[in-house]
């Protein structure tokens, strides 16, 4: 958990300041990740300073101390730091995801998280592996999640779990908000890219969980929660699918621009030293892949911030939000995830046998966005498949849309 003892008193006011904050944070990130892709986490001075940048309260309830900003702010931000470590941004994006959806639980259970502080932290692991037990006033839980991803930082845990009938038949997906004292965290985390994330299992054995710190992802996904009637900003009536989608989705996009501002600047006086040699630069097939990184990015971050915009502007206006805009959501959020794989890929092969030394910049990305592609929302094919049968009129039912 970040140590207060060493975060200043005041934060960012504004959502801009917040900004400039974490840009004036990028070159010591930087510096920061290959220390972090080697140790496997971020390190108390990265997360103490990333909480003094006002970033984790972008998408917090002004009730709490947040700024409530428009949701195209946390994207951004997150971008830029993943532009600087992927490892951060992924950690950023979803640390800081989830005190817009502690919004939407029952206000009982934001103050028990806020009501002392404002920069309390949640982790999640949204698999509904938990075992429920109805009781008086709520659920006994048991279970074990994975991929906790800066589960050390928080104090709270969103936990998914499936409630079933008497004869054992699932009938209703909840996320249940346990604190950090009724559940264990075992480190298992050694894998492949996304090293410094952390994302480590978390295990609970039979605590009670009161019936307020608990909200069906059925009423997440048709904007309806408890927090909505003392959170009616239009940030939190926006849904689930949009909001969280976009967050996993974002790191993959920032790491892959921070990388090809990388790529140019190192390989623009590179010379071959084979194929005739001949500087880097000069070399056609490289320009041409250079254009197709560039406008895959380019598309990606646009209709990432198209679509946050519209719907913000739907929730402001208090207008219900078409179908078609929530699987055009989706259609773009997954091939935002793809289009950082191919830009990434692109970069990799062109770089040549300089990108495979480990450490190298090229190399930590490429495992970084590959590693952040298999995350559940980043599902190019089901996320196009949705989209797909609503052209045809055919029904959808998904509650990442």
């Amino acid at each position: 958990m970040p140590d207060s003892s060493r975060i200043p008193a005041t934060t960012p006011a504004t959502a801009g300041d917040v900004q400039a904050a974490v840009r004036a944070l990028l070159p010591e990130l930087a510096e920061r990740a290959p220390t972090c892709d080697e140790r496997g986490s971020l390190g108390a001075e990265t997360m103490d300073a990333l909480v003094a940048t006002g970033v984790f309260r972008l998408l917090q309830p002004a009730r709490y101390g947040g700024l409530e900003a428009d949701p195209r702010y946390f994207a951004d931000a997150v971008r830029e730091i993943a532009g600087a470590c992927v490892s951060t941004g992924w950690v950023t994006a979803v640390l800081g995801v989830h005190p817009w959806q502690l919004g939407l639980f029952d206000d009982r259970a934001q103050h028990e998280v806020w009501g002392d502080g404002p920069d309390v932290l949640i982790c999640s692991s949204y698999a509904p592996v938990g075992t429920l037990t109805p009781v008086d006033g709520g659920y006994r839980l048991s279970g074990r999640w994975r991929f906790a991803s800066g589960c050390g930082y928080a104090s709270w845990a969103v936990l998914g779990a499936m409630a079933v009938d008497g004869t054992g038949r699932p009938v209703d997906f909840l996320s249940l908000l346990v604190p950090h004292t009724d559940y264990t965290i075992v480190p298992v985390w050694d894998v492949v890219g996304l090293r410094g994330t952390a994302s480590d299992d978390l295990v609970v054995e039979d605590v009670f969980v009161p019936a307020h710190r608990v909200i069906r992802n059925y009423e997440q996904a048709q904007l309806r929660g408890p927090g909505q009637r003392v959170n009616p900003g239009p940030l939190y009536r926006m849904p689930f699918a949009t909001v969280f989608t976009t967050a996993v989705t974002s790191p993959l996009v920032g790491g892959a621009a921070g990388c090809y501002e990388h790529y140019l600047t190192t390989m623009r006086d590179r010379v071959r030293r084979s194929l005739g040699g001949g500087r880097f630069a000069e070399d056609g097939f490289v320009q041409a892949a250079v254009a197709r990184a560039a406008s895959e990015l380019d598309a990606a971050a646009l209709q990432l911030d198209r679509n946050l915009g519209e719907v913000y502007a739907h929730a402001r206006d208090d207008e219900p939000i078409p179908l078609r805009t929530r699987l055009r959501v989706r259609r773009d959020q997954v091939r935002a995830a793809e289009r950082a794989v191919e830009a990434i890929d692109l970069l990799f092969k062109t770089a040549g046998g300089s990108s495979l030394g480990r450490g190298n910049r090229v190399e930590r990305t490429w495992r970084d966005v590959h590693a952040g592609s298999v995350h559940v929302a980043n599902d190019v094919e089901r996320g196009l498949a949705l989209f797909g049968r609503g052209e045809f009129g055919l029904p959808v039912e998904d509650n990442l849309v």
